[in-house]
């Protein structure tokens, strides 16, 4: 593969996520009001997408564009103590199942990110969410996959894994926008 090559297919997946816009729009209008009624995001992924399920609860609890209060966001691959002692005790399998099941409450949203979508981990975390009748959104790579399967909705982006998951952290930046947009005006001050 060449740069060109993989800018072409970043230029693809990013085609494919503009088709996508309104999910995406739709998406954080419900985010916006689940988190003000005082509602959760619990988010999880491995790898680079632990780091973009990190970056999207940083961008809620710190701030993404506007200064406004924080929201309750976890990435529950950041839980270090966590994941090792679940994954010691249960099996890497249930290290995010079994933090949904402590923390997901009805209505809030558990948010999986996976290239392939179909880590077995992510799998078994969309299997808790549900148990638990928490909302799932599943960022993945192209469909057909087991976890858009599990999934309430899913945003599937075309292309190689690499491209996808450049593409996901252009779709939790989106997903920023349109939550931010969706705030009342009181809940948001210009920075």
């Amino acid at each position: 593969m060449t740069v060109e090559s993989h800018l072409d297919g970043l230029t693809d997946t990013l085609s494919g996520l503009r088709a996508q816009a309104s999910r995406v729009n739709r998406w954080g209008t419900m985010l916006a009001r689940l988190l003000l009624d005082g509602g959760k995001l619990l988010a999880a992924g491995n790898g680079g997408s632990a780091a973009e399920a990190q970056h999207l609860t940083a961008e809620l609890v710190g701030r993404y564009r506007h200064d406004r209060a924080p929201f309750s966001a976890l990435a529950l691959c950041s839980e270090t103590s966590s994941v090792t002692a679940i994954a010691n005790d249960y099996g890497y399998d249930q290290v995010f199942a079994r933090q949904v099941t402590a923390h997901a409450r009805p209505g809030d949203v558990v948010v999986l990110l996976s290239t392939s979508g179909s880590s077995p981990n992510l799998l078994e975390a969309a299997r808790a969410a549900r148990l638990a009748e928490a909302t799932v959104w599943a960022f993945t790579g192209p469909l057909p996959n087991p976890l858009a399967a599990l999934a309430d909705d899913v945003l599937a982006l075309p292309g190689e894994p690499c491209n996808v998951q450049e593409g996901q952290l252009v779709a939790v930046h989106a997903l920023c926008e349109a939550f931010e947009a969706a705030l009342p005006v009181a809940h948001r001050r210009a920075s």
